[in-house]
């Protein structure tokens, strides 16, 4: 959440903020601005009765070693009220405080002063290319088309097990994302990332850590508990940042621990919702689907660089297989929620002439860490601050294989694997 001593002290800094990512936030601001204001007044007026009643108490101490009967009974009444007139109002506190929690929730992450103001996403800015697209001399099959006629996807089978937006590889194309999932691993594991193999159910407060709740409950896919109890509801992750990034949740870190680079691999779960009509083809927006996650916990002074680097370790896996790419510097209405500074990674689609995103990369500031109360000492003597906290996709296995199949698709119908994936995939092609 931001820094609510920020909101305080420079309001109009976070209004130009809320209002460069499209204004629709800024109704959001006030109302919390309103509750926080109110719920310090009368914070305030507690702490002041307390202060009296503990005055008050005091003096009916000495009153009655004086052996003054009367003022002692007099103080003592004077106690009883001050107590229930703090019993009612701490009353209401509690429940203003959750209100202010909530709205202060509900508020994005204020954008880093080098992210490009913008609309939309027509507004995000091209950093760099990678190689260029080939010039294919025959009509290039969408990768659907290609996997069913190698017979290595079957969505229509997928369907019957679980409906639409699922998919089943299989034969080749199940051994292809194993492939691709090892690669991926080895490849982050050699820029020193630590693996971490983590659950794929998670407590609602760990979602609330990373930012998708209370915000994006719709698209969260969420078991509940058989007794009913909905504060032991359990919900399907749909990145593997959410486990990761809450690995440090209620920690005071030390500062030789830092930084830390956190890779895994796990199937992720969304609902897609108001995704209805888009991307209905392929593998591309899948209800499940599979993910190496890049996740670095860093100082604050470190953040931006660890995101460049997070940023070259993503694009090392599209460079490496030698994949037409392009990275993305988004703009202030098209970063997600959590995030300060977004690069987005996009692979090219031969099928459709276009660039398709295949990792997002963000560096979330101290953002997450208050929700997580994350925190890091730089030595013995000094006192806790919040680390900062940084996420990308490694990138996205399904639109990987997508990407692959319809990149390396020859004239005669066959797709030839890229010489680093070879070796996991035990052969140069599928024909």
């Amino acid at each position: 959440m931001i820094d609510p001593a920020l909101i305080r002290k420079e309001p109009g800094k976070v209004r130009a903020g809320l209002k460069n990512r499209g204004g629709r936030y800024l109704p959001a601001l006030e109302e919390l601005i309103k509750l926080d204001a109110e719920h310090r007044e009368k914070l305030k007026i507690v702490e002041d009765l307390r202060a009296k009643r503990n005055a008050s108490s005091t003096a009916i101490g000495k009153a009655k070693a004086q052996k003054n009967e009367e003022e002692a009974k007099r103080l003592m009444a004077e106690v009883s009220g001050l107590k229930d007139e703090m019993s009612k109002l701490e009353a209401e506190l509690s429940p203003l405080a959750e209100k202010t929690r909530l709205a202060a929730l509900g508020l994005p992450n204020l954008p880093h002063e080098s992210v490009p103001v913008g609309a939309s996403e027509a507004d995000n800015k091209v950093v760099r290319e990678g190689v260029k697209p080939r010039t294919c001399d025959f009509k290039p099959l969408d990768h659907q088309a290609l996997g069913e006629k190698l017979g290595i996807l079957d969505l229509a089978a997928a369907a019957k097990l679980s409906g639409s937006r699922f998919a089943l590889w299989k034969g080749a194309g199940a051994k292809l994302l194993r492939a691709i999932i090892n690669f991926q691993l080895d490849l982050h594991l050699k820029s020193g990332y630590q693996e971490f193999w983590p659950p794929s159910l998670v407590r609602p407060e760990i979602l609330e850590g990373t930012g998708q709740l209370p915000k994006f409950e719709a698209d969260l896919y969420k078991t509940a508990n058989k007794e009913g109890d909905k504060a032991h509801d359990l919900y399907l992750i749909p990145t593997a940042e959410v486990p990761l990034t809450n690995l440090v949740r209620d920690e005071i870190l030390a500062a030789d621990r830092l930084p830390m680079k956190l890779t895994a691999y796990t199937p992720c779960f969304r609902q897609e919702a108001g995704s209805y009509g888009k991307d209905v083809r392929g593998v591309i927006r899948n209800h499940q689907f599979d993910k190496v996650e890049l996740v670095r916990i860093t100082t604050p002074e470190d953040s931006l660089s660890a995101l460049e680097e997070l940023t070259a370790d993503a694009e090392s896996v599209l460079k490496t297989l030698e994949l037409p790419h392009r990275v993305l510097s988004l703009c202030t209405a098209d970063i997600g929620p959590a995030a300060r500074k977004t690069y987005d990674l996009e692979v090219w689609m031969p099928s459709e002439s276009r660039y398709r995103e295949i990792s997002s990369c963000s560096d979330c500031g101290d953002y997450q860490a208050r929700r997580m109360n994350a925190r890091f000492r730089r030595d013995a003597k000094s006192a806790p601050e919040f680390v900062h906290t940084l996420n990308g996709s490694g990138v996205a296995v399904g639109r990987l294989a997508a990407a692959l199949l319809e990149n390396g698709q020859q004239k005669d119908g066959a797709v030839l694997i890229p010489k680093a994936l070879q070796s996991y995939f035990g052969a140069d092609r599928i024909a």
